[in-house]
């Protein structure tokens, strides 16, 4: 019967035919089989010069005794060691992984991640991604491939064996902020250069500039402003001008005002930078100039004028005590906006005594 397996006398009938010259084709027309059953059925029993049909017939059983079917998987337990449902967990994954997708991100890759972001240990190695997700291996090497490429998930040797685990840190989502950002301001830059490219003050110009500013505002809204030199968040939060270069000649890496020349500083480092001048203005009690210091922290000039204006972007770095400037030019502390009433500055503010800087109010 066509589709089935062939029986002993077709067998028969095969190398009868093929001992008398007559080609697969006519053979599968006698028998009402495919031509390609019959060809693979000469094929694999010594082919048309060796072709013997109660030796094929045996072989065909040999090998069907030997095909036993796969052991059906065991069933998955109902709870997890924390009394979880188990079902009810890999639903919400599924539901999650599609709720990320529908933001642009592969939806292979948004299984996976959500998979591991899931899992107590928040790793698991490519195996276990295939057993939990019911996918082949190459669908998670792929995923793993963009996630990796978006920094939101590591590799990391198991210790002892040669495999390896993919892991989601606990920062994940900061890590998939600032790699927002950094596409923002990746588009930032492009669009500058096609301002640069069309004309400024022409019509097309006019929209590529447009986009420059949203994407370079957004860009800077998220992450205090990036490098047009390397992505990173810059120390001042400036984001770049259009054409993608900082102002020369300040004495500072481009897009950044703290680095030292031919450096570049992460946001991190700035951040730094800026939490120390406030807490060494607060230490000193006196109001200081940007001079005075470095002198102290044994800073080069720059990298104070860089932290200064990155404390005076971003107050929320100090906490609860603001940077504030005299009208002399010089900086000093005070409790951060709305945190005392004016009637409490008042009774806590002291006149200074004699050698001393009054502090701003």
């Amino acid at each position: 019967m066509p589709g089935g397996r062939l029986t002993q006398e077709e067998r028969s009938s095969i190398g009868g035919w093929l001992g008398e010259g007559i080609g697969y084709a006519e053979i599968a027309r006698r028998l009402g089989r495919p031509t390609s059953t019959v060809s693979r059925e000469v094929a694999r029993n010594g082919g048309p010069g060796g072709y013997r049909p109660e030796h094929a017939h045996l072989a065909t059983a040999g090998r069907a005794r030997r095909r036993r079917p796969a052991a059906p998987p065991a069933p998955a337990p109902a709870t997890d060691p924390y009394g979880r449902d188990t079902v009810a967990v890999r639903e919400f994954v599924e539901e999650f992984a599609a709720l990320m997708a529908r933001s642009g991100m592969p939806p292979m890759a948004t299984r996976v991640l959500t998979r591991l972001f899931a899992t107590d240990s928040a790793s698991l190695t490519a195996a276990g991604l295939v057993a939990e997700l019911g996918v082949s291996p190459a669908s998670v090497s792929q995923a793993i491939g963009v996630l990796e490429e978006l920094d939101l998930v590591r590799r990391e040797r198991v210790p002892g064996q040669r495999r390896e685990r993919y892991t989601v840190g606990d920062d994940v989502w900061l890590r998939a902020w600032l790699a927002s950002a950094r596409k923002n301001v990746r588009w930032a830059r492009t669009a500058a250069r096609g301002v640069a490219l069309l004309g400024p003050g022409t019509p097309a110009g006019d929209r590529m500039e447009l986009m420059r500013e949203f994407f370079a505002r957004l860009g800077d809204d998220m992450a205090g402003g990036l490098s047009p030199a390397t992505g990173e968040p810059t120390a001042t939060g400036e984001s770049a001008p259009a054409g993608g270069e900082a102002p020369a000649g300040d004495g500072t890496a481009p897009g950044s005002g703290t680095a030292a020349p031919g450096s570049t500083a992460t946001w991190e480092e700035t951040a730094a930078d800026a939490v120390t001048v406030v807490a060494a203005l607060a230490q000193s009690g006196a109001a200081l100039t940007t001079g005075e210091l470095a002198e102290a922290l044994g800073w080069p000039p720059h990298r104070v004028a860089g932290a200064l204006a990155r404390a005076t972007r971003r107050p929320h770095l100090g906490g609860p005590v603001a940077l504030r400037r005299t009208p002399s030019e010089r900086w000093t502390t005070a409790a951060a906006p709305g945190l005392l009433t004016p009637g409490q500055r008042r009774a806590l503010t002291r006149p200074p005594e004699a050698g001393e800087h009054a502090p701003a109010r």
